[in-house]
């Protein structure tokens, strides 16, 4: 937790500078990927702090940093999670970190530093918001459910995604898509939202949320509801009472049975 403040402290720093100079600067890796001094400058920050105290253990980071020699304990870092809003302002994004021991995530940490929320899981411990004990909600119908989901920032036009929102979008009172997989998950653990899945996320977007949620009472699979991995194509976490009935949603998807078919564009548009 105190890694995660210093590190939201810097990124609050550099947001403050950029809006006082009106700059928003970020450079593309790869085609489409967007990356800031912020992610560079909180991830050198998190990597030397988290080698400083534990030298032996691996270390994984988003933009690259770290200590990949192999060991029991395996840090997933995510130095500022939600980038392409922050590059333009958006004040939606966080630091994230999680301890994995032996496969099996121990410790998460999700901040926000724009609202000084602290989420923080520790494997058998309970899930906590700055303190205080948090727990899923208690929808148990998905049309009761305010629900959330992201897409990818590459292959947009590949990402079979758009099928699922569309659905979940007609039953739900909503689907949100903040752009910040991490916080997403906390909202979920803390009952902001009954529901989130996504395609195609990465260890350390999701490890330390997965463990907040399993912490309040919530659960965890693929899409298909299989076990869930921290390398699984995709991710359904729900409040546990929405699961069900959302697997069975997903299988007719998944089998290109529509609900809700999409609707026709026409000139009265």
């Amino acid at each position: 937790m105190a890694i995660a403040r210093e590190a939201g402290a810097l990124i609050n720093e550099v947001a403050e500078r950029r809006l006082r100079t009106d700059s928003k600067t970020f450079e593309l890796k790869g085609e489409f990927d967007l990356v800031t001094e912020a992610d560079r400058a909180s991830e050198a920050l998190i990597v030397e702090r988290l080698q400083a105290l534990y030298p032996s253990h691996t270390v994984v980071a988003e933009e690259g940093g770290g200590n990949k020699a192999p060991s029991d304990y395996r840090w997933y870092v995510d130095p500022l999670d939600g980038t392409t809003n922050f590059a333009h302002g958006f004040p939606v994004y966080n630091v994230t970190l999680a301890l994995e021991y032996q496969d099996s995530v121990i410790a998460g940490v999700v901040f926000d530093p724009t609202r000084g929320e602290m989420f923080a899981a520790e494997k058998g411990s309970g899930a906590f918001l700055n303190g205080a004990r948090i727990h899923v909600s208690n929808a148990s119908r998905v049309e009761d459910a305010l629900v959330a989901t992201g897409f990818p920032s590459r292959k947009r036009h590949q990402n079979v995604n758009v099928h699922f929102y569309y659905q979940l979008a007609m039953i739900s009172h909503g689907v949100r898509r903040a752009g910040a997989a991490a916080i997403d998950l906390a909202y979920v653990a803390c009952g902001r939202l009954d529901m989130f899945w996504e395609f195609g996320l990465n260890p350390w977007d999701m490890a330390a949320g997965i463990l907040l949620i399993e912490e309040a009472n919530g659960k965890t699979t693929d899409m298909k509801g299989s076990e869930h991995k921290l390398r699984s194509p995709h991710l359904l976490a729900t409040n546990g009472l929405l699961h069900p009935e959302t697997l069975e949603m997903f299988k007719g998807i998944f089998a290109g049975r529509s609900v809700y078919p999409l609707p026709e564009i026409t000139k009265d548009f």
